[in-house]
């Protein structure tokens, strides 16, 4: 997950922001490109989802921009972000499926807004021919939502824990000097 765990480690000071940017640009290119690819092959080899690929996706290509949209997008980037903090606050594997398994159930049963996630539905249904959005529609929903997962996972999650935790990233910082 890219928020928590990574801004985290800047903080920390043991890693610096050009990195973070490194690991954002490519990790956003390498789900993109990945994700287009898995979603081809899908679509290619169960042609009868065609038509449910395209109405699922259809609720995220042409949703406008407006309040619901973007608190749905602020919802799905805290929601994955919090998902990721379960996940390390453990060492229990059923515990870590458990968040995955409600992280997944949130996001996908409230249709709320996550870029990548959703950007696969899409470029699924793009890759049918039917349907009746294209790349541009996704690009402007896509543009929207980052910002809105972004608020949500860096600014009310991520942020949240930074404040909570200064005094122990103090105590680490002086241990490490």
């Amino acid at each position: 997950e890219g928020f928590l765990v990574p801004v985290t480690t800047v903080a920390a000071k043991r890693a610096g922001i050009g990195q973070l940017l490194k690991l954002w640009g490519g990790t956003l290119a390498a789900n993109l490109a990945g994700g287009w690819l898995i979603m081809w092959l899908i679509v290619t080899a169960f042609p009868k989802l065609h038509a449910t690929t395209v109405e699922s996706a259809g609720h995220y290509a042409t949703a406008p921009i407006s309040a619901e949209t973007i608190a749905l997008g602020v919802l799905g980037g805290m929601t994955i972000t919090l998902m990721t903090r379960m996940q390390h606050g453990t060492d229990s594997v059923p515990g870590k499926i458990a968040a995955a398994v409600a992280g997944a159930f949130l996001l996908a049963g409230l249709q709320m807004f996550h870029s990548i996630l959703d950007s696969l539905l899409i470029f699924g249904a793009l890759a049918t021919g039917t349907a009746p959005f294209g790349y541009l529609d996704w690009l402007g929903w896509f543009g929207y939502t980052v910002v809105a997962n972004m608020v949500g996972g860096l600014g009310l999650v991520t942020l949240l824990r930074l404040i909570r935790s200064k005094d122990r990233l103090e105590d680490e910082r002086s241990a490490a000097s």
